[in-house]
């Protein structure tokens, strides 16, 4: 065994011990053919108000302007498949992944943990850990590096487990054994376009992220037009439409991680409850959630829509 090939299987094994559910390893190089795509899908304002999303193009695109002098791009896959849900069907709906501690500090401490041990172990490494909040195109990397595919509803899949879980990344200055892409299996499958109440999904492979619930309830931070009445099928805080509906999914299974366990409260709040929330309440219940991001106002903003 080489020496590339030991410290790539240090490091899938130390991956998989602090919970990963897979680590994939590809080049840190230009991503050549998701550039004219990035371009495009901007040009259309499909990013909406998103605007960071035309900020450091360039950076975006080639890892080596994120990291002086790096050689690969480590993918990891946490799952957040929860293993029960919302309990009051008629209860405004959240997305699945935040039940539990917001996931940038869970997956954060797990990357500093990998990165501390990439130093123990193989010596001077320099690098940096990415968790969705910098220009870093996730998925893509994730599929170059053999973990899935990009679906039609443009999430990363496993035939394995489907598509609950967050994607995250090392970019260190280290050469590793490159893995393969794998090959697409969505087939003739158009579950995921058929279901969207948006219609956000304009065509295989493409999302209009300008209307999805998602960017709705999370991003937008002005009133929801009011064309989208009706149509967001009771979803307060994400939306899980598209995965929920997506054959793969059947494979799901429940998370091991602690820390995305549910809020027991998020769980069992009526649809009462929720109408009724207070700053107080929400400050309390949410301090360590992922649903902080939309802020009381946005969250009640949300809930109210649902009601009109």
């Amino acid at each position: 065994m080489n020496l590339k090939q030991k410290h790539t299987n240090l490091i899938k094994t130390e991956a998989q011990r602090l919970g990963f559910l897979s680590c994939g390893i590809s080049k840190a190089e230009f991503l050549e053919q998701e550039a004219p795509k990035l371009e495009n899908w901007l040009n259309k304002n499909m990013h909406g108000q998103m605007h960071y999303m035309e900020n450091h193009f360039d950076k975006r695109l080639d890892p080596t302007k994120l990291v002086d002098g790096s050689k690969s791009v480590v993918s990891l896959l946490l799952n957040y498949y929860p293993f029960e849900i919302q309990k009051d069907k008629s209860a405004p709906k959240i997305s699945k992944y935040a039940y539990g501690k917001d996931y940038h500090f869970v997956i954060k401490d797990k990357l500093k943990k990998l990165l501390n041990f990439i130093r123990e172990e193989i010596g001077e490494v320099e690098g940096r850990a990415f968790v969705d909040s910098a220009p870093v195109l996730d998925k893509v990397w994730a599929a170059r590096s053999g973990l899935g595919w990009i679906g039609k509803n443009s999430n990363l899949l496993t035939q394995q487990v489907g598509s609950f879980y967050f994607i995250a990344e090392l970019i260190i200055d280290l050469d590793l054994e490159y893995d393969f892409p794998v090959t697409d299996h969505c087939g003739s499958c158009t579950a995921c376009l058929d279901a969207c109440p948006t219609n956000a999904i304009v065509e295989p492979y493409v999302v209009d992220g300008s209307k999805c619930i998602s960017y709705f309830t999370i991003e937008l931070k002005d009133n929801i037009p009011l064309e989208f009445k009706g149509q967001f099928d009771n979803w307060m805080f994400g939306c899980d439409i598209c995965q929920d509906v997506c054959p793969w999914n059947r494979f799901s299974e429940p998370h091991n991680e602690p820390l995305f366990n549910p809020n027991k409260e998020i769980l069992s709040f009526s649809k009462k409850d929720w109408e009724e929330l207070t700053k107080e309440v929400f400050g309390k219940v949410f301090k360590n959630s992922a649903i902080k991001r939309t802020k009381f106002e946005g969250l009640k903003r949300n809930i109210k829509f649902l009601k009109q």
